[in-house]
This record gives C-alpha cells, sequence and structure tokens, in this order.
C-alpha cells in the first residue's frame, strides 16, 4: 500500500476518527449514512487498498470473491465479525481484523439496563406516563421482581461476560457462567463453572448472553434450553440475535415461562420480528450496546490502528484472518 492509502469507509463514523481518517489517507466517506447494496459496495471499492466497514455490511464469500483485486485489508468498526466471511477472505489474502476490548464495558452497562428493566418492567411504566394512562397507586400496581441476591447466569465468560459479573455482584447476585474453557481462579472471583450449558441453564433467575455467533452457537437458546431455566427468568441478550431461537423465545414469553425478556440484538435487524414489539414483558433497544461517545470513539481508533500497522507492513493487533 502507498502512504495515502485509499479507504472506503462504509459508514459515517464519529467526527474525531473521519478526521484520522482525512489526514492519513485517501478516504471515501458515506455521507449520507445508508447501507450500501452489495452492487454498490463492490463499485465504490475499485481503487481501495482497504474496507472499514461496520457490522451491517454482510460481506459474504461471494461479496469478497468480487471484491477488487486492489483490496488486502477489511477493518471491521465492529468486535463482532459474523457479517464477514473470513474463510472466503483468507483465500484471498485480505487481513481482516476487528475491534476487541474497547467496547466491553458500554455493552455490560447495557446488559444491567436491560436486566434491571426486563425485571421491573420499566418499559411499561415509562409507557403509561407518555400516554397518560398511570391511573393511581397500589400495592400490587405493575409488581416486577427483584434482581438483588438472585443468581445470575452468564453465557460466554469473555470481556463482557467477566465486566457484567463484576457489576452484577454489586447487587450480591450469585455468579453461575458457561464458557468454551473454565477461567483461572483470579478470573472466576468466587463464580461457579458449569461444563455445559444445559447444566448452567436451570440455576440462573437471570441469563444475560454474551457469545459470539458462530455455526456453534446458532440458536444455542432454543426450546429445549429454554425449558431448562427456572419458570420465571429473565433473559437478556446483547451478544447476537442468532443466538436465540426467536419462536422459542417468544413463545416462553408469552406463555409465562419466561418473566421477561432485554433485547438489544435480533435477528434480521432492522427488519425484526413483529411479535417482539407486541408483547408487554419485553424490553427493546435498537442494537445500542457500544453507543457511548467515548466507546464508539475508542473503536474507530482501534480500527485504524489496525489499518495503520498494515499499511505499515506489519501486523495488525486485532488481526482474524
Amino acid at each position: 500500500m502507498s502512504n495515502r492509502a485509499v479507504v472506503l469507509v462504509t459508514r459515517k463514523l464519529p467526527p474525531a476518527v473521519e478526521q484520522r481518517l482525512a489526514r492519513d489517507y485517501e478516504a471515501r466517506f458515506n455521507t449520507e449514512d445508508r447501507v450500501y447494496s452489495s452492487d454498490e459496495l463492490l463499485q465504490l471499492a475499485e481503487g481501495a487498498d482497504a474496507i472499514i466497514p461496520c457490522h451491517t455490511e454482510r460481506l459474504t464469500a461471494e461479496v469478497i470473491a468480487r471484491l477488487p483485486s486492489s483490496v488486502r485489508a477489511i477493518c471491521s468498526f465492529s468486535v463482532g465479525f459474523d457479517h464477514i466471511d473470513l474463510a472466503a477472505a483468507k483465500e484471498r489474502g485480505i487481513v481482516v481484523t476487528n475491534t476487541p476490548e474497547v467496547l466491553s464495558d458500554a455493552t455490560a452497562e447495557i446488559a444491567v439496563l436491560l436486566m434491571l428493566g426486563a425485571a421491573r418492567r420499566a418499559y411499561e411504566g415509562e409507557r403509561e406516563i407518555r400516554t397518560n394512562t398511570w391511573a393511581d397507586w397500589s400495592a400490587t400496581y405493575q409488581l416486577g421482581i427483584q434482581v438483588t441476591g438472585k443468581r445470575l447466569g452468564i453465557l460466554g465468560m469473555g470481556r463482557v461476560g467477566q465486566i457484567m459479573a463484576r457489576r452484577a455482584r454489586g447487587f450480591d447476585m450469585q455468579i453461575h457462567y458457561f464458557n468454551r474453557r473454565r477461567l483461572p481462579g483470579e478470573l472466576e472471583q468466587g463464580a461457579t463453572y458449569h461444563d455445559s450449558v444445559e447444566s448452567l441453564l436451570p440455576h440462573c433467575d437471570f441469563l444475560s448472553i454474551h457469545c459470539p455467533a458462530t455455526p456453534e452457537t446458532h440458536q444455542l437458546l432454543n426450546e429445549q434450553r429454554i425449558a431448562l431455566l427456572p419458570d420465571g427468568a429473565v433473559v437478556v441478550n446483547t451478544a447476537r440475535g442468532a443466538v436465540v431461537d426467536d419462536e422459542a423465545l417468544i413463545a416462553a414469553l408469552r406463555s409465562g415461562k419466561l418473566f421477561a425478556a432485554g433485547l438489544d440484538v435480533f435477528n434480521n435487524e432492522p427488519n425484526i420480528d413483529p411479535r417482539y414489539k407486541a408483547l408487554e414483558n419485553t424490553i427493546l433497544l435498537p442494537h445500542v450496546g457500544s453507543a457511548t461517545r467515548e466507546t464508539r470513539d475508542a473503536m474507530g481508533f482501534r480500527a485504524l490502528d489496525n489499518l495503520d500497522a498494515i499499511v505499515a507492513g506489519g501486523e495488525p493487533r486485532d488481526r482474524l484472518a
């Protein structure tokens, strides 16, 4: 790559990030901040040395196979990478990076928000005030469930899961978790390890999902596994929608098997299953887990640090392929 490498930026990024891009690269910005079609992306990538996509762009094997030969790097503005076919990129010799670590705190904050909001029926109360339907106080009015002292199951004890556990200890919650590998004691901090998802679920008054979307985790939370949760449990998902079987989750929320769910991620975003919107016992957010000013700046700078290393002929810190 040349000193002024050409970089296609597929979405509008924070001002500080775009300023650094404009300073160091010949950047092609998306000033309209709309999702490019595959054909548009391929056309705009002509002559580009690198692409900085977000999770909204689907870089499938077919798209990667059609990328111009000039493209040598895909530096994703995301920690998740299920939108990129890594095997196809590797076959083309395209370096792929992501932005781990810098969004862990923000995502854990949203998980706590959803856990509390779902448990205390925040959506229903907020709606009643906005629609002027709050009639009076009653000793049995809008009763939720208490979080303090309850059992929290964490599905995926990576960076975000570990921070979620630390935050939950502030509510004296008992931490249980499943992870591909057991954590060392200094990271476990007294949490109870389970060697399978099935053994974890019966111990979850609250279940918080923090595992990546992979072929192995596709619809991991399905009808059979939801049945293993205690009656009246609360499910929180800030990971990826594909980890959840929508049919099974909606059925459990409708039947009362689950007390509530707090969801920040969905299948087929932004065109989510409309049945979620009709449920009273859900609190729904539009994939904003990392949406703080500090975090989005840090994500952009991390993506650019990776790109800088590639341009300089070095090894990027967060290489995936």
